[in-house]
């Protein structure tokens, strides 16, 4: 649950997403209403609600009572706008936060179904689920001594968060004990991070971002610091495949993260409020390295924000398929100390001026995800297999048939996992072959920087 402090600590940053979205903001236009546009309501109008009202408060089969009744009208109000102004009731609430901080009291432990079982995919690193000794392929049978068989997701996952300190104890099966056991964790804070990478080979790294949280500009800061310890870096994949959106600010910094200067994303709405525009800072973390930007139809909002920004200043290549096309910016409203409403108050532009809603990110190059299968499995004799053969006096090691294989294997390892990767990394390696850097240490742009904007809005905020 938000409270005061935390609230207040928010007001004025905007936010994206299509999932719950951070960005609290005062409301209200920056003109009040003369008294008589107040007056100008719609009396016949409002007539009718209170007869409709007072019927379904009357002649309902169950009794409601009024409270309940005007919050169902509120949320129709709001849902009848369009997809994604929402009333916030207090759950709602805490699960916005918990989505755009990343942290909730729980586990620590990603889950999926399998056959009609929650199973555990991996503990987090340092939670109750990794201390205990919980791991990947572990099915929870039983929570709380209730079977888990046929349960959702949701509510799994709603079962095993719960206060801090407050204990549960899971039935797990492990493949390889005959029997069932029980393990007691207590629940604790978790930090979800957004950001993680590796070296996909050398020089050549990948960080994947799965939603825009608070902390995602330091966590991909994060990542990069780890991969650059590895040598220097030639190419990068940001992979914003199936990434919902988020908190604006945090796509904005990751934009920032690789341009030198000039516009990231402005936004335009009815009140002077929501009419703000962004620009990077000097300072590119990859020194002008390549970069390749994977996005498909599950890439919304704020991810669509990095997608275009980038593709707007030709600073990377956009590859996979069209974006999810949600263009539009919700702002966060408190109407009691713990529920909101999220309303949709401006539209967001790249660059260029591109608005996407209902339209999308066109990727660069078109790369659909498929299943792919080599052909050439079999060894096949070459030159330097035949007895007696010449050599070639450059003093290289020779190259046989099955040597071809093994070095094969391992640099089509991603071709077989995940072809779009794949094809990022050929790309990566043209753009480096022929020496295509991006201009470092350009001439700033005279917009505001990110943070001189970050500053601003906490000055406001005191």
């Amino acid at each position: 649950m938000f409270t005061r402090k935390t609230l207040a600590s928010l007001i004025g940053v905007a936010a994206l997403t299509a999932l719950p979205l951070m960005g609290l903001s005062q409301g209200g236009s920056s003109e009040r209403p003369s008294l008589e546009a107040e007056a100008r309501l719609p009396l016949e109008d409002l007539r009718s609600f209170a007869k409709v009202f007072e019927q379904i408060r009357q002649g309902y089969v169950n009794e409601v009572d009024d409270s309940t009744l005007l919050e169902y009208a509120i949320k129709g109000m709001l849902q009848g706008l369009d997809p994604h102004s929402a009333y916030l009731d207090s759950r709602s609430f805490d699960d916005l936060q918990a989505n755009t901080t990343g942290e909730f009291a729980g586990l620590g432990i990603e889950v999926g179904v399998e056959d009609d079982y929650i199973t555990i995919i991996t503990p987090m690193d340092d939670t109750p689920a990794e201390r205990a000794g919980l791991r990947a392929g572990d099915v929870i049978l039983r929570l709380a001594g209730k079977s888990m068989r046929g349960v959702s997701l949701d509510e799994a996952v709603e079962k095993m968060r719960g206060p801090v300190g407050s204990a549960v104890t899971l039935t797990i099966g492990r493949k390889g004990h005959k029997e069932p056991f029980d393990i007691t964790l207590q629940r604790d804070k978790v930090r979800v991070y957004s950001v993680r990478g590796e070296m996909l080979e050398d020089g050549y790294g990948y960080v994947r971002i799965s939603q825009f949280q608070l902390d995602t500009g330091g966590d991909l800061m994060r990542a990069m610091k780890k991969l650059q310890k590895q040598g220097e870096l030639k190419g990068l994949v940001i992979d914003l495949r199936n990434n919902p959106g988020g908190v604006l600010q945090s796509s904005v910094e990751v934009v920032d993260a690789f341009l030198e200067d000039g516009l990231v994303v402005y936004t335009e709405g009815r009140n002077e409020s929501s009419n703000l525009r962004y620009s990077a800072s000097p300072g590119d973390v990859t020194n002008g390295a390549p970069l390749v930007v994977l996005i498909n139809d599950g890439s919304a909002s704020a991810a669509e924000i990095v997608a275009g920004a980038l593709q707007d200043h030709r600073r990377a290549v956009v590859m996979g398929t069209d974006s999810f096309g949600k263009g539009s910016v919700q702002t966060v409203i408190p109407i009691t100390d713990d529920r909101a409403i999220k309303l949709t108050t401006a539209l967001y532009f790249t660059p260029k001026g591109r608005s996407i809603q209902a339209q999308g990110i066109k990727p660069d190059i078109t790369v659909e995800r498929v299943q792919v299968t080599r052909l050439d499995g079999v060894a096949r004799t070459t030159e330097a297999d035949l007895a007696g053969h010449l050599g070639n006096g450059n003093g290289g090691k020779e190259s046989g048939g099955e040597d071809r294989k093994r070095a094969k294997a391992g640099r089509d390892d991603w071709y077989g996992r995940d072809n779009q990767v794949f094809e990022a990394l050929n790309v990566l390696k043209g753009l480096n072959l022929y020496g295509h850097r991006a201009p470092v240490n350009g001439e700033g742009s005279n917009a505001p920087t990110v943070k001189d904007q970050v500053a601003q809005i906490r000055a406001e905020d005191l």
